[in-house]
């Protein structure tokens, strides 16, 4: 196994060098990016800057042209089992819920605990009523996803996620596709983990969330890293001219 030295002072994300190209379009140049055990890091930047091309990066959906990523010490190759043994410690939460309409909110989080993790019916399911607790839903267990409202499903879909035990969580404009009086609740969520210390990397609009809940802020522009820092530096004062123009840009909206 390619296996650096993984102890509790190593990142468990390094992107070294991360280059992807669609075509004959750049979209990331040669990005470096750490991320540390229990950190929360939100991506922000203009559209086309290659956020969430980035986050899927991490977990093999898109594959790099150059460069080298390593979680957990592991360095990321493309073959199928190693894939699925970096994708198990990864939660991913995206802008679709993509639940099975067919199942219960508690048997859409229990499916992959029974074929991925092993666990029986009533292992999973008792999980699934803990995590739906977690998340605010322990009411709504069986409950079918037609009859959820999109920040329910959304608050389902992460845990469904969180029932995988995973060692860092990656979301890709969770709320964006939900109406505005149901971004607080996912949002939340989000949030509670951060202060659980899980280590979270998140694309988000949400720049209230990006103030109070991010240990560090990552703005991605024409390709690479234009700014990074603390918050209140990034979204406030913003050292870069690139930083400054996106920011004038959000204040337009």
């Amino acid at each position: 196994m390619d296996q650096t030295a993984d102890t509790p002072d190593t990142p468990l994300v390094r992107m070294s060098g991360i280059v992807k190209r669609f075509g004959s379009t750049t979209v990331l140049d040669g990005i470096d990016l750490d991320v540390a055990r229990g950190e929360v890091v939100t991506l922000i930047g203009p559209s086309g800057a290659g956020k969430s091309t980035l986050l899927r990066c991490i977990n093999g959906l898109e594959r790099i042209d150059e460069g080298s990523i390593e979680v957990g010490g592991d360095l990321l190759r493309y073959d199928e089992s190693h894939l699925n043994d970096i994708r198990a410690r990864i939660g991913m939460v995206f802008q679709a819920f993509n639940l099975f309409p067919h199942m219960t909110a508690a048997e859409n989080i229990a499916v992959a605990q029974r074929e991925v993790l092993g666990r029986s019916r009533g292992e999973a399911l008792e999980r699934s009523r803990q995590l739906l607790d977690r998340v605010g839903l322990a009411h709504k267990e069986r409950a079918y996803p037609d009859n959820l409202s999109g920040g329910q499903q959304q608050r389902v879909a992460i845990a469904r996620a969180l029932a995988m035990d995973p060692a860092l969580m990656l979301f890709d404009e969770p709320t964006s596709a939900l109406d505005p009086e149901l971004v607080g609740e996912v949002l939340q969520v989000m949030r509670d983990l951060a202060q659980e210390g899980m280590t979270m990397v998140a694309v988000t609009h949400e720049m209230r969330f990006a103030r109070e809940a991010a240990d560090r802020v990552v703005l991605l522009a024409d390709g690479g890293i234009a700014e990074q820092g603390p918050p209140q530096q990034v979204l406030e004062r913003p050292g870069s001219e690139r930083g400054r123009s996106f920011l004038r840009e959000l204040d337009q909206h």
